[in-house]
């Protein structure tokens, strides 16, 4: 599925990728030619010569797109009517680190954690961590890093660690479940942390919080090691900022709370959509069942936009809809702010924004929610096609 983790990590390394090919591996000999289109989705095995061209036609237009994004990499992400919109990156390794400004990215609103832990062979210990994510934090210069505690769980697990099979893991022992249950985990992690951010302004992602409560314990936890670091006398970050990841649709009904207690809300979109159609995305035969620009998707996050502001906190989105250009600018016309995606998704996007009216598309994504159409997607492009909106 396009938000299986695997794809996710693949896309963001600039790697094309292929899933549910079924049979290619029992059809395939050594040797053989196979061309690879990870935009259609599409595997040819010894490929027609005919295709192997047009193949590299199509890889010569996309050099060409690439160097028209990296023109406009130094220029705001501004719609035509003067609307700015902060386009964030998602990282998790430090080889993620050259595109924050290769990309003209803002800042990154998504670091991994749980990456650094699942490619080693035993846990990172804690002068480890605390150098990597310093070294995360100095290649960042100005621009903010939100780092994301440990997401493990799902499809997520540690290979040093002894993990119990789940029948459904992905409403199971993960995340924010597994540091309240090993809180030592969740406070090693944030002494790493704040060790390394001595001086600056520390940013920390809870995810997957359920309600209130949980949040409110997690963070807790963290207080204990500010007042940890305060009694040792160790320098301290200037300012640390605690947020909430909005994945569990149930957060949602209690945004004005959770506002109360969370310096910030990120929208998971991908779980939470995922979550709220009941579709497992891992399934081939489901994932694609649901589009993420049905009526009924765009509806709750315009919720969840709607109650954030009254609740007088910020809120953003990382997902796949973020980095997809027709995806993003429906996100827009609901009101928000800040999209972070992977930093090859940063210039499409940009060129998007740069060509939008905010006015002209908050006013159809409005009319837009109302309807029952299974996808959106198709007047969303039309809308797109009418007004000259680079989707490409």
């Amino acid at each position: 599925a396009l938000t299986s983790h695997v794809a996710i990590v693949a896309r963001a390394m600039g790697l094309p990728l292929v899933g549910s090919a079924e049979g290619i591996t029992d059809a395939s000999r050594a040797g053989d030619a196979i061309v690879v289109d990870g935009e259609t989705g599409e595997v040819h095995l010894r490929p027609a010569a005919e295709i192997v061209a047009a193949f590299e036609a199509k890889r010569t237009l996309r050099a060409h797109r690439v160097a028209q994004f990296a023109s406009v990499r130094d220029q705001p992400a501004v719609t035509k009517d003067g609307v700015h919109i902060r386009l964030l990156m998602n990282a998790g390794l430090l080889l993620d680190m050259p595109h924050l400004h290769e990309s003209g990215a803002d800042g990154i609103g998504l670091f991994r954690t749980e990456l650094q832990f699942m490619i080693g062979e035993t846990m990172p210990r804690l002068n480890d961590q605390v150098a990597f994510y310093k070294e995360v934090l100095d290649a960042a210069g100005d621009k903010p890093v939100v780092f994301r505690t440990l997401d493990l769980g799902g499809d997520k697990v540690l290979p040093y660690a002894r993990w119990e099979r789940e029948e459904n893991p992905a409403l199971g022992w993960r995340a924010i479940r597994i540091a309240l249950d090993r809180p030592a985990l969740l406070r090693y992690q944030a002494r790493a942390l704040l060790t390394a951010a001595a001086g600056k302004v520390l940013r920390i992602l809870l995810p997957m919080v359920s309600d209130v409560a949980e949040f409110n314990a997690a963070r807790a936890l963290i207080d204990r090691e500010m007042e940890r670091a305060r009694i040792l006398a160790k320098t301290q970050p200037r300012q640390v900022l605690v947020g909430a990841m909005l994945e569990v649709p149930a957060l949602a009904f209690m945004l004005p709370q959770i506002m109360r207690s969370a310096d910030f809300v990120s929208i998971g979109s991908n779980d939470l959509l995922s979550l709220a159609f009941a579709v497992d995305r891992t399934n081939p035969r489901v994932a694609r069942r649901y589009d993420m620009l049905n009526p009924a998707a765009l509806t709750l996050i315009q919720q969840i936009i709607t109650s954030s502001a009254e609740g007088g906190g910020e809120v953003s989105l990382c997902g796949e809809m973020a980095g997809r250009p027709l995806d993003a600018m429906a996100l827009v016309g609901l009101g928000l702010r800040t999209l972070s995606m992977s930093p090859s998704q940063i210039g499409p996007v940009k060129m998007m924004i740069r060509s939008l009216n905010y006015g002209e598309i908050s006013v159809f994504v409005e009319k837009l929610c109302g309807r029952t159409d299974h996808s959106l997607r198709t007047r969303l492009a039309a809308f797109a096609a009418e007004r000259g909106v680079v989707l490409k």
